[in-house]
């Protein structure tokens, strides 16, 4: 909430406000000489941030939590058998008692060997939503959710960026028709996006940073920018907190859970970005909390299906997904149909002045069961729920052509990629 999806998408809200100002001639409104004061930009984005986590607070508080503010550590059992936790804060430090714990100790941003993040060149995604300025030039590096954010944000802001990404693709997690469109409109809009590349010597200088970079087709370049930002993933945080102490199996430094988020030391949890093979998502780490906190009470908990995750990148266009990829689905062996409708035959995005993108609708070819649904497009972050509700609720290709879809939405592009999937579009 501090530093991660919430002053993020402030700031990516603010940019979409300003692209419509840059633009607003096309619809007729005649805007001269617009400006962005960036500190009230700040301010904001500050302001929503400070309600949130207030609101957090206030909630604990009407609950009757108990807040202990400091470091914790785990022990060793005491000799009653409780689990105990150590908080050591700035001038006292006190053992907690307990028959349960739950480790939600988060993640931090990856750094490149040899680099350290400071406040005006060399950023991660904490640093860079505390500039004082936009940067007339960004380098990025990593184009996953964290990297092509930024990109997508500070391009309408004006800021000329270069996207270096290792593997091939852009936002590789996502199905490759998404990141081939993401990549064709990042590059419409003066984005430079460089793929199977390699990021070497980085340098800082006297007017922000220097690099050489590997290109996919053999040659060298070097590169310079007033910025960098590095967004080559998470680590999890679990160093010196006492799990060795007790018999929790890490991956990698991620925790082993089973389906109730139970580790292997009886009365140990773990949720959120600390987990093995679990998306680093808050939505995902609130789920996984409702889950155990629910077994640990002996109530009905219901375990989370991975392949009912919903993903969301909130660049312009959006992304949504949820289940399998086309690829995916094929590498098990399943026999599928596709279905895609393009935003361009959409009413909706094109009053929007947004149509670029398309709704993909992976489904398997016998039964009609949803594999997957990945959208590029307006509001695709927003548009995906309702093929996670379809898909938890084991909805058919066939119950989804014959749901109303309201007209003019963005949605019915979700109705007609269903339709597209037996050849039965309207629209296109």
């Amino acid at each position: 909430m501090l530093v991660g999806c919430i002053p993020t998408k402030a700031l990516l809200h603010t940019a979409d406000i300003w692209d419509r100002f840059v633009h607003s001639a096309e619809e007729g409104i005649l805007c001269e000489n617009p400006k962005i004061d960036y500190a009230r930009v700040l301010d904001r984005k500050n302001k929503i941030v400070s309600k949130h986590s207030k609101g957090v607070e206030f909630l604990m508080k009407k609950n009757k939590i108990d807040w202990i503010k400091g470091y914790g550590t785990l022990q060793p059992r005491g000799a009653n058998g409780l689990l105990r936790v150590e908080v050591k804060s700035s001038d006292a430090a006190q053992t907690v008692e307990t028959k349960n714990v739950i480790v939600a100790t988060g993640s931090e941003a990856r750094m490149l060997p040899g680099l350290q993040p400071d406040s005006k060149t060399i950023l991660t995604n904490i640093e860079i939503l505390d500039l004082q300025a936009i940067p007339k030039t960004m380098m990025i590096i990593g184009a996953g959710a964290v990297g092509v954010e930024f990109a997508s944000m500070f391009n309408r802001f004006g800021t000329k960026v270069t996207v270096i990404e290792m593997l091939p693709r852009l936002v590789p997690v996502e199905d490759e028709e998404v990141s081939k469109e993401l990549e064709r409109l990042f590059k419409k809009t003066g984005i430079r996006c460089e793929t199977g590349a390699k990021a070497e010597n980085i340098t800082p200088t006297e007017n922000g940073v220097r690099m050489c970079v590997g290109l996919a087709n053999g040659k060298r370049e070097d590169m310079e920018a007033e910025t960098l930002l590095v967004a080559v993933g998470r680590k999890p945080v679990t160093d010196k907190i006492g799990l060795d102490k007790l018999k929790v199996e890490l991956d990698r430094g991620f925790i082993k859970v089973d389906e109730y988020q139970r580790t292997g030391e009886p009365g140990v949890y773990a949720i959120g970005d600390v987990v093995a093979g679990t998306p680093q998502l808050a939505h995902v780490a609130t789920m996984e909390g409702m889950v155990a906190v629910a077994h640990m009470a002996g109530k009905p908990a219901h375990p989370i299906n991975r392949n009912r995750i919903p993903s969301c990148t909130y660049t312009e266009p959006g992304i949504g997904s949820v289940g399998l990829t086309e690829a995916q689905a094929r590498a098990q062996g399943r026999a599928v149909k596709i279905g895609k409708f393009p935003f361009t035959a959409n009413s909706k995005a094109t009053i929007l002045g947004s149509h670029n993108g398309f709704v993909k609708v992976v489904a398997d070819e016998k039964f009609g069961e949803i594999l997957g649904v990945h959208i590029i497009g307006p509001e695709a972050f927003e548009l995906i729920s309702e093929a996670v509700t379809a898909m938890e609720a084991e909805a058919t290709v066939e119950t989804m052509m014959s749901t109303i879809h309201a007209h003019p939405t963005l949605y019915e592009a979700m109705g007609e990629a269903f339709n597209n999937v037996y050849g039965l579009t309207i629209n296109a």
